[in-house]
């Protein structure tokens, strides 16, 4: 066994003031209560919430914060995710910060929430990362997880634990929970995916296995949730399969198909046909064909012929 335990936080996430005292103060709590913990892992944006205007143009000053932290309790820590600025670009960064209270590693979300998260520049860097003598951890953020391809290349990449600050305050967290589950299975990982409150989500952070069973889900308050798992476990499935069935990482490594869609020969005429990535407006008919009062759209309708002696069926309709 090979275990590690990993402590997710779901807090409140203002939008109006810095959260970073809060954070610190979690921390803190967190090693009071469970002084086991190796790894703390706040949601996506914690520090400064979710609008860009209101995060410092220097992020330094914050991540002195966590990185003294890491080293007063001798953690590693995932401070969520910030705002940062480079050239005429901004990117929702995360970093990891090791027991040394060192920042090892930067990762840049690569699908921002389009066309809701606007003004974002997607990152192109994939990460993964090793803890000495426990295993691979990979880091992704939030919508990433909706394309399968991304978690597909950092467990390529080895990554067992796929560590996900999320902030999700829309209507679609239970697919995203169905997501975590699918991912967890398909790639064979655990999975941490933590959200946050008011300005920082609708909380039900949760933790998924190997198998893709719930190991726990949070409900709607400030919680802090730690969790220990066992890489070996992740190793066992991955060399064995799902209860000793599908070996998926294998299956892929040696399967015969090739997957044009990745290929820049590859005919893209039907997804240009989709229109561009936007924001949509009162009354949006794109897509449905249905014409709105006023519209006018030329008719090309070709009737088949209709032998003379044919008789129409009709069917009466009942009225309710």
């Amino acid at each position: 066994m090979t275990p590690f335990a990993i402590a997710g936080v779901q807090m409140h996430v203002a939008a109006d003031n810095e959260n970073v005292t809060a954070m610190a103060h979690k921390i803190d709590l967190a090693m009071i209560r469970f002084p086991w913990i190796q790894m703390v892992l706040f949601s996506e944006l914690a520090p400064y919430g979710p609008v860009p205007d209101n995060h410092p143009e220097s992020i330094d000053d914050a991540l002195a914060v966590f990185c003294a932290k890491a080293l007063q309790h001798n953690i590693w820590i995932i401070p969520g995710s910030l705002f940062v600025r480079e050239g005429n670009g901004l990117f929702n960064e995360s970093v990891v910060i090791n027991p040394a209270g060192e920042i090892v590693a930067r990762y840049r979300k690569m699908f921002p929430f389009a066309p809701y998260e606007h003004g974002v520049t997607g990152g192109t860097e994939f990460l993964v990362f090793d803890v000495p003598h426990v295993g691979r951890f990979g880091l992704s953020i939030c919508y990433d997880i909706w394309f399968p391809e991304t978690m597909r290349q950092i467990t390529a990449m080895g990554a067992e634990i796929l560590l996900h600050p999320v902030l999700t305050g829309t209507t679609d967290r239970d697919i995203e929970i169905s997501i975590a589950q699918a991912t967890a299975a398909m790639f064979q990982c655990y999975v941490f995916d933590i959200n946050g409150l008011g300005s920082g989500g609708t909380g039900r952070s949760c933790v998924v296995d190997p198998i893709g069973n719930l190991v726990y889900q949070a409900a709607g308050q400030e919680e802090i949730i730690p969790v220990e798992v066992d890489v070996d476990m992740v190793r066992r499935q991955r060399i064995t399969g799902h209860r000793g069935l599908g070996q998926t990482l294998k299956s892929f490594r040696d399967g015969a198909a090739k997957f044009p869609v990745y290929s820049e020969a590859f005919d893209t005429t039907y997804l240009d046909s989709l229109g561009p990535l936007q924001m949509q407006t009162q009354g949006s008919r794109e897509g449905i064909g249905v014409a709105a009062p006023g519209d006018v759209f030329p008719l090309n309708l070709s009737v088949p012929d209709v032998p003379a002696d044919h008789h129409l069926d009709i069917i009466p309709i009942k009225k309710i």
